[in-house]
């Protein structure tokens, strides 16, 4: 997934900032603890397809 097409996108339920996980192929809300696939270059903005991350994992991925 293109870097410039992560930083346009937002978080679909708190409007936030996503981070890119490229070797997970995800895109984090740490703020929420969601995780949005990307599958086949296409991000997947849909609050019900994303994961959901444990406090470990999110504390983790703010840091990053």
């Amino acid at each position: 997934m293109d870097k410039q097409l992560a930083a346009m996108l937002v978080c679909p339920n708190c409007k936030g900032q996503l981070k890119l996980d490229k070797e997970a192929q995800e895109l984090l809300c740490t703020f929420d603890g969601l995780a949005f696939p990307i599958r086949d270059g296409v991000p997947v903005m849909l609050e019900q397809e994303a994961r959901q991350m444990g406090e470990e994992e999110k504390l983790e991925k703010a840091k990053r």
